[in-house]
């Protein structure tokens, strides 16, 4: 452990669809052994001696990423997953490390991280961990990009795909004033979405379910973690309006139909996560409101389950590891 490390005891390691695809080789080849996990909450019992933001004994989080060059434009302006210097940004789990025996970075399917303080984020004492953890990815991932969004009170959020994130999603919309209407394949969600407060739920069964929305929406965020019929969706947002795609598919393939795109005049954008600042907002946010994932707790021996759960939409909504069965 270095002198601007800390050591957290991972009480709780949250089940990402990242998690799935890296494993499963969705996003290339893999190198094994890989530990994943990128939502891991829990206790600092070390620090090192340089070390101000945290003491043994406070909560911390640590998200998607563990380092960056912090000498760019983007990472001294608190943008680190956009670090400019090649190789500089170091997810937290499969990216080239050299202090690692396995020759990558390691995640939070674990008992125990070390990180340097600057990328962990400090989990107030009235959210408790097992909440907290989802945050630090499905939270910063869908909040970044409707704060960006720029929304104002009353306008109507598409949310696109209710899972880990989407769910997520309606909520801070909602939280923001926002009219929310959700999509989704899954029937058996419906109930679910409307008490999470959506204004409308609609189950898309074929393709034609989404064309009396066309050009309805301000504004529209997608989750979908797989290859979808993007232009559909996206002919949802009215003229001028956003649409903004988070989930990542297999290989990153998206197909997009331009004929239909050419007659909207949408502005497309994708998004990733978000810097540290900003996942410290978010987790401040969420404590000061009570916006709480909905989530399951599993023990490790559980987890080969849970992912088959989760391809399957059967996840209600955020799998969260309890850190003590590994």
């Amino acid at each position: 452990m270095g002198d601007n490390d800390i050591l957290i005891e991972i009480k709780y390691s949250g089940v990402c669809h990242s998690d799935i695809h890296t494993i499963r080789g969705h996003w290339g080849k893999q190198i094994y052994p890989q530990v994943v996990g990128h939502e891991i909450a829990g206790i600092v019992t070390a620090v090192g001696k340089n070390v101000t933001k945290f003491r043994v004994g406070d909560k911390a989080g640590v998200g998607c990423m563990v380092d960056s060059c912090m000498h760019c434009d983007s990472c001294k302006n608190g943008e680190e997953h956009h670090c400019e210097t090649p190789g500089g940004r170091v997810l937290t789990y499969g990216a080239p490390d050299k202090t690692s025996p396995t020759g990558i970075t390691q995640g939070g399917y674990s008992n125990n991280l070390v990180v340097t303080e600057h990328f962990a984020i400090k989990i107030p004492e009235n959210i408790d961990l097992k909440y907290a953890a989802p945050l630090l990815c499905a939270g910063i991932t869908t909040y970044s990009p409707l704060m960006k969004a720029n929304l104002k009170r009353g306008d109507k959020v598409g949310v696109a795909g209710i899972g880990g994130l989407g769910h997520i999603a309606i909520k801070l919309a909602i939280a923001k004033g926002a009219e929310v209407y959700a999509f989704t394949t899954s029937p058996s969600k419906v109930n679910d979405i409307k008490a999470f407060g959506a204004k409308e739920v609609i189950v898309v069964n074929k393709i034609e379910d989404l064309q009396p929305w066309y050009g309805k929406l301000d504004y529209m965020i997608s989750t979908i973690p797989y290859a979808y019929d993007l232009a559909n969706y996206i002919s949802c947002v009215r003229p001028y309006g956003y649409f903004t795609q988070v989930g990542q598919p297999i290989n990153g393939a998206l197909e997009l139909n331009n004929s239909l795109m050419m007659n909207n005049r949408v502005n497309f954008n994708s998004s990733t996560i978000g810097g540290i600042p900003e996942t410290q907002e978010v987790m401040d946010y969420c404590a000061l409101n009570k916006i709480y994932p909905q989530i399951e707790i599993i023990s490790a021996n559980q987890l080969n389950e849970a992912w088959d759960k989760v391809v399957n939409k059967e996840a209600r909504y955020r799998y969260v590891i309890d850190g003590a069965s590994f």
